[in-house]
């Protein structure tokens, strides 16, 4: 233990030998100093691994001391020693943020326990992690043989995403590989679940869970209040872990009334997946009623231009009357628009914004380099999520609203999943770019990776000519064209896509919030 370096800084260093001596015994190296001035020197100098702090030195107290000493290095622990019990210096004290406190005089068993706790602290939480998760493995191994209702599996994703933030928070490795293994293992089963009940649900099975189209009418025109301003914004391409990583933000100004879920419809992408949750309807259906409003996947211009028009007939056939505004932010301008404009949506009944951020992140990934090392994993991809909500226009507009009587219902249109196997597929010059799902006719492709949809109406999808059909992806697998298929699979591998069926892409999150 002799590379754990300990600075002690007290003017009556000479009485505190006992101290001293037990801690090098113990293996530790320690440096001693007799003032503020000192302590603050040889932090710049040689970086302790630990500081000891008395509080009242002559010249620089310890709060002065420690305030230049989180200059130089703020995530340095430091314990502050002192004879004084008062609240008011002990706030002080927590609030320049000191790791640990102790009242003189301290003994040395004091001393080992506070240097225990914070230099052992990270290993023994991951230590009781792994363990903690190796005793839910066998559990979570039988519930994902077992499990047979959507409910169940949505349950156990929530399962699997909490094992999941904990081994990586606190970077409990040892059981990383077994995690993902196990999570793989829920998505083949999962997998299995989507490709039996899915086209049953569409066709009037009475245990469908919320979908797409379902969503206004089962989770949110019901929670919709008369008594505030209603704020429904929609995150694309949240997944539920990024969730999970936002909420104690959300926490910080808003109350959780509910933490829900819903199912994306096939294809689990913006086009579909969102127009359906507009409209009220599945694309098929969007079709038929409005076909100057739909373009097929092969037809040229933007997919999602009228959900505002898909949203005000969906309240309309609910007979609904709501003072409405609707926003669709995409760029910078939108968003300052949006932060200019907060105040004055509380004179509306009904808010609904669409934010494209997430999507655009994992989009700029696939394409950038920079990005793909910034996100190169799923724990790197939640960093890179919560840095921009952090400092995003969206968390600076909701602060605006977080004081006032809002009824906040924060959603998505689909998820995202990691790719990591790719699969050959072959189609005419017509067939969807998407590397999760194809559509498009004489799609020739390995049926093992596939779920197929030979009669797209089955699956509440438009056909846009008499011999086209769709295929989605399961688990982790993209497609590759057999043009250039090495250049292109290496590309595309370990980038975040959407389309096909996975947890992560149709499990996602739908959480209604009130302010506090």
């Amino acid at each position: 233990m002799s590379e754990i370096k300990i600075l002690w800084a007290d003017d009556e260093i000479d009485l505190l030998k006992p101290q001293i001596m037990f801690l090098e015994k113990k293996g530790y190296e320690v440096w001693t100093v007799t003032n503020g001035h000192d302590a603050i020197d040889k932090c710049k100098q040689d970086r302790p691994d630990v500081v000891f702090l008395d509080e009242s030195m002559p010249g620089l107290t310890g709060l002065e001391t420690l305030t230049h000493i989180k200059e130089i290095d703020n995530n340095l622990p430091v314990v502050m020693i002192t004879k004084n019990e008062e609240e008011n210096l002990m706030e002080d004290a927590i609030g320049n943020q000191i790791t640990d406190y102790l009242i003189k005089p301290v003994n040395p068993n004091q001393i080992l326990m506070s240097l225990k706790k914070i230099l052992d602290s990270k290993e023994l939480r991951s230590e009781k992690t792994n363990s903690l998760y190796q005793q839910e493995f066998q559990k979570i191994f039988m519930e994902v043989q077992n499990v047979n209702t959507h409910e169940e599996w949505a349950e156990l994703y929530k399962r699997l995403v909490y094992w999941e933030l904990e081994l990586d928070k606190n970077n409990a490795t040892a059981m990383t590989e077994v995690f993902s293994m196990q999570k793989n293992e829920a998505n083949t089963t999962f997998n299995k679940f989507i490709t039996k009940n899915y086209l049953n649900w569409l066709n009037g099975s009475s245990d469908a869970p919320t979908l797409s189209h379902t969503l206004f009418k089962n989770k949110i025109f019901p929670k919709l209040s008369n008594d505030a301003t209603n704020f429904v914004v929609v995150i694309d391409n949240l997944r539920y872990d990024q969730w999970r990583i936002l909420q104690p933000i959300f926490n910080e100004y808003f109350k959780i009334l509910n933490e829900d879920h819903f199912y994306s419809i096939l294809p689990t992408c913006t086009q579909y997946s969102r127009n359906a949750i507009f409209a009220g309807l599945m694309p098929s259906e969007i079709h038929r009623r409005y076909r100057d409003k739909w373009l097929n996947d092969d037809e040229e211009g933007g997919k999602n231009m009228n959900e505002e028009f898909f949203l005000k007939e969906q309240i309309r056939l609910s007979n609904r009357d709501y003072k409405l505004s609707y926003a669709k932010i995409t760029n910078h301008n939108n968003a300052k628009n949006l932060v200019d404009n907060m105040t004055n949506l509380m004179n509306n009944d009904l808010n609904v914004i669409v934010y494209n951020f997430v999507d655009m992140l994992s989009h700029a990934r696939t394409e950038m380099e920079v990005l793909k090392e910034l996100a190169s994993d799923e724990a790197a991809y939640r960093s890179l999520t919560v840095s921009w909500f952090e400092h995003s226009p969206l968390l600076e507009a909701l602060k605006k609203i977080a004081d006032k009587k809002v009824n906040l219902i924060v959603t998505t249109d689909h998820g995202t999943v990691r790719v990591k196997k790719p699969s050959k597929i072959v189609g005419d010059k017509n067939t969807t770019t998407n590397l999760r799902y194809k559509n498009g006719k004489n799609l020739n492709y390995n049926k093992k990776d596939v779920f197929e949809i030979r009669e797209p109406a089955e699956a509440g999808l438009p056909k846009s000519n008499l011999s086209s059909s769709y295929v989605f992806a399961k688990e982790d697998i993209y497609f590759v064209y057999p043009n250039n298929y090495n250049y292109y699979a290496n590309y595309f591998k370990n980038t975040f896509q959407h389309g096909g069926i996975s947890l992560e892409e149709v499990i996602i999150p739908c959480v209604h919030l009130t302010n506090k």
